[in-house]
């Protein structure tokens, strides 16, 4: 192996993927024995989140660097007050949905407690690890910080015999949470704190969502995140930089309980964070339990379950990943690159149709009352085998309330007084009245079309430069339709330490509009499905949508308005 790879603490941060260089180094000097495994090991305390994604991308395409590789999916479940099986079912939707269903590569740290409690038995036999009988105050003060050593516990230096018996009663029952902890016994005077005598276990008289009232005691996340690495054969276990300083922890564990070939290996690489973004699993559950969101699906949160909801494609987010790549350097990631990524999938995914979302009744004057013209566009321009959609031209149709203006301004293609536009895909006509009501609001406005402009064009060959979209009685359905928009209008939301980040909520990230009107066959489509509003932005029937009572989400505009307002 090369000097370059063999080096896993060298700052790869000009590394496109520092982390395949190093696994493809420990393949070609065959350091594993041959075998590479990886895995995901999310806690089931909430959603995952697009920071989420990116790690796990990189665990499932590092293991395919060998065509036998694996990357297992473990619930890290040792929290019973925090977990829940509502969080596992989310979980496993979501890493399927991305792109990587886990198979039968699904695995649980609690169904390893009864090996974790042998192996804490194991450790107090070494005379490495004891039961402290402190509080959580003492035991955090004797600890020290990095201008002070710690102290050792009373406790540290209790006989073998009594450890044991004291950690059996500890799964027995006997003692009240708080009581007592397993600690390692290591150094108290380590510089590095998380090596200061560690907690091992801690009680915990809650119900898991798993075993039940089985266990009373649990492994704290360094102990056994680890041993269930080693457990499942992980070769290469990566994570993200925050874990960096407890890695002497994970090898001291590994090395002092032993045995294991191969030898888990812990490599950290930076994580995924976006502008106008939170992705605080705690922050974002402050969100939710506080009503600032609906949900954890919500789609204005960055949970790929909100995304999913919002419209948003899975190869958009695994693109993302890809473009930003893995390096070891912690960088804010613009928003926008993504908002692009998304655009750029859904002009290809999303068929075409025309909706009107604030709709304005138009009057063909001359047009007969009960006549009708029908016409065919194309469902996707660019997808001529995506076949047409018929649309009927009527006496009453409705435009957008935005698509007229009494006094146009320089350069206005779009409806005016006396001022001649296309309607998409069907004829020309002219504004030749506005009627208002007695508020002065406009209701309605009388127009004339051209019966030698079917089709959109005339046999003068005259050029209309606007062309608007439309929709008639007869081809319309009322829907709700939610106007979604980013949830903060700060870039970074938690860069503040004087200010709250909830004062950054965006008042404007949800808009709904009730009386809505899209074609009769949008409203047939299935939940999630993606389409086009033309003119107006990509859309995405909502999970709680059906026939008779539509609901749309906007995914996203057809232009970054945001960036237009920055650059003003």
């Amino acid at each position: 192996m090369n000097e370059k790879n063999a080096n896993p603490d060298r700052d790869d941060s000009t590394a496109s993927d520092f982390v395949a260089e190093i696994i493809q180094g420990d393949l070609e000097s065959d350091k594993n024995s041959g075998k590479l495994q990886t895995r995901f090991p999310p806690e089931p305390n909430g959603y995952l989140h697009i920071g989420h994604a990116k790690a796990i991308c990189v665990s499932f395409e590092s293991a395919k660097l060998a065509s036998y590789g694996k990357c297992n999916l473990r619930f890290d479940d040792t929290n019973p007050v925090a977990e829940d099986d509502e969080f596992v079912r989310a979980i496993r939707e979501d890493i399927s949905w991305l792109g990587y269903p886990p198979g039968e590569q699904v695995f649980f740290t609690s169904s390893y407690f009864e090996r974790l409690y042998q192996c804490a038995v194991s450790l107090i036999k070494k005379g490495v690890a004891y039961v402290d009988s402190q509080s959580a105050e003492e035991i955090r003060e004797a600890r020290g910080d990095f201008h002070r050593v710690g102290q050792n516990s009373p406790y540290r230096e209790r006989s073998v015999e009594e450890n044991l018996r004291l950690l059996e009663g500890m799964k027995k029952g006997e003692f009240d949470e708080g009581a007592c902890v397993l600690r390692a016994k290591i150094d108290m005077s380590e510089k590095d704190i998380l090596l200061r005598d560690p907690l091992i276990y801690r009680i915990r008289k809650t119900a898991h969502h798993r075993t039940g009232s089985e266990w009373c005691i649990y492994p704290m996340y360094d102990f056994a995140h680890p041993l269930s690495d080693a457990f499942e054969g992980v070769t290469h276990s990566l994570c993200s930089l925050e874990f960096e300083n407890h890695r002497g922890l994970y090898d001291w564990f590994i090395e002092n309980v032993g045995g294991f070939d191969p030898r888990p290996r812990q490599y950290e690489f930076a994580r995924l964070a976006l502008t106008y973004t939170v992705l605080s699993k705690r922050k974002l559950k402050q969100l939710v339990e506080e009503g600032h969101v609906e949900s954890w699906d919500d789609p204005r949160m960055p949970t790929l379950a909100g995304m999913r909801r919002r419209g948003y494609l899975p190869e958009s987010i695994r693109g993302l990943c890809e473009r930003v790549g893995v390096s070891k350097r912690n960088s804010l990631v613009d928003v926008s690159l993504f908002e692009h990524r998304i655009r750029e999938d859904l002009n290809g995914d999303a068929n075409r149709t025309m909706a009107v979302i604030r709709p304005l009744k138009v009057v063909i004057e001359n047009f007969a009352e009960n006549a009708a013209e029908v016409f065919e566009v194309p469902v996707h321009p660019e997808y001529p085998d995506r076949g047409v959609r018929k649309i009927t031209l009527t006496r009453e149709i409705f435009v957008e309330q935005d698509d007229y203006q009494e006094v146009a301004p320089k350069k206005w293609f779009r409806l005016a007084p006396g001022k001649e536009v296309r309607l998409r895909g069907a004829c020309y006509i002219t504004v030749k009245e506005a009627i208002c009501d007695a508020e002065g609001k406009l209701v309605e406005l009388r127009v004339s079309w051209d019966p030698e402009s079917k089709g959109g064009s005339t046999p003068d060959g005259r050029r209309i430069k606007g062309t608007i979209h439309w929709i008639s009685q007869t081809d319309a359905v009322e829907a709700n339709i939610r106007l979604y928009d980013r949830l903060f209008t700060e870039e970074n939301p938690l860069g503040h330490e004087d200010r709250d980040f909830l004062e950054f909520i965006n008042p404007s990230s949800i808009e709904t509009l009730s009386n809505s009107l899209l074609h009769r066959d949008v409203a047939a489509l299935s939940a999630g499905s993606r389409i086009q509003f033309e003119r107006l932005g990509y859309f995405c029937v909502d999970q709680s949508s059906s026939a008779a009572a539509p609901v749309i989400n906007r995914t996203i505009s057809l232009r970054d308005s945001w960036g237009k307002k920055a650059k003003k």
